[in-house]
């Protein structure tokens, strides 16, 4: 069943980026695994785009779920029939995990339940409907979905190097924030994430990729692995919006982390400079001009 590649890496920046969806996997990670859907309702169509509903509740009804796993913002459940159910939250998406559904009614936006047999449900609600399901056979031998292919390395599940992350800003002739969003080149970052990276590495997100020296570049590659670990220990970043929740529906702590995103006019915490709003191209960035160069 084609799937279709392009379509699965037109992923808006923002949360849910690597570290919200690495906090959900690991929610799922200890209540889906041996559980069977039972029941799976769909109502909202965009939600399953890449196959007919019908289609999706057929290869998902009666099959248990092994360990879900990540790359990027991507998760990936395996079934076992050996076919993998592939979520992408995008901006809005939020999985939640019920114990006792009938105690607690689906909130508006709901576009599909999966029944398990333990009665607990599993809900995916985007009030923004870019979110996605579909499931797939197409699955490469280390049981992940073959379009996956088109990712770049992950930084957490898989690492980035130096050497990797220099040859990735060598090939293109972009700004730097553009890359490090660039699911296709490095898989997980939005924007968020990537105007942390540059200020902790102390480079601007707006310099031309060809011209980060293998000096900034090591530190790049450092301070992504740091940034997204530590985002990972503290469950993610909920803004102010409260787009994202993890699977018992608490927020993230790292937004109180934050040094740079979203603070324009504020206090740089390392320089005392002042944090700015910069633009380049369509896109924005927050950082310190003072001590990002």
């Amino acid at each position: 069943m084609p799937l279709g590649v392009s379509r699965a890496f037109r992923s808006p920046p923002g949360v849910p980026e690597l570290p919200e969806v690495e906090t959900v996997r690991r929610g799922l990670e200890k209540v889906l695994p041996g559980r069977r859907a039972e029941k799976v309702k769909v109502s909202g169509r965009r939600t399953v785009r890449r196959q007919d509903p019908r289609e999706l509740v057929a290869r998902l009804e009666r099959r248990r779920f092994g360990p879900p796993e990540r790359r990027g913002k991507f998760l990936s459940i395996p079934l076992d029939d050996g076919q993998v159910l592939v979520v992408h939250l995008r901006m809005s998406g939020q999985l939640a995990w019920v114990e006792r559904p009938r105690e607690l009614a689906a909130p508006k936006h709901t576009h599909v339940v999966v029944e398990l047999d333990d009665l607990s449900e599993l809900r995916f609600t985007d009030p923004r409907t870019f979110g996605e399901w579909f499931v797939t056979d197409d699955v490469r031998p280390d049981g992940l979905p073959a379009i996956f292919d088109a990712l770049g390395p992950d930084p957490v599940a898989e690492g980035l190097s130096a050497a990797q992350l220099r040859e990735i800003l060598a090939k293109r002739r972009s700004p730097l924030k553009s890359v490090l969003t660039d699911q296709r080149a490095i898989a997980g970052i939005g924007s968020i994430y990537a105007d942390e990276i540059c200020f902790a590495a102390a480079v601007r997100p707006d310099r031309q990729s060809a011209s980060i020296t293998p000096e900034e570049a090591r530190r790049l590659a450092g301070r992504t692995r740091s940034v997204l670990r530590a985002a990972v220990r503290a469950r993610g970043s909920s803004l102010r919006d409260a787009s994202y929740r993890d699977l018992l529906g608490e927020p993230g702590d790292y937004q109180a982390q934050h040094c740079v995103y979203d603070r324009a006019g504020e206090d740089c915490p390392r320089c005392g400079g002042t944090v700015a709003r910069v633009r380049f191209g369509a896109r924005t960035a927050f950082c310190c001009p003072d001590c990002q160069r």
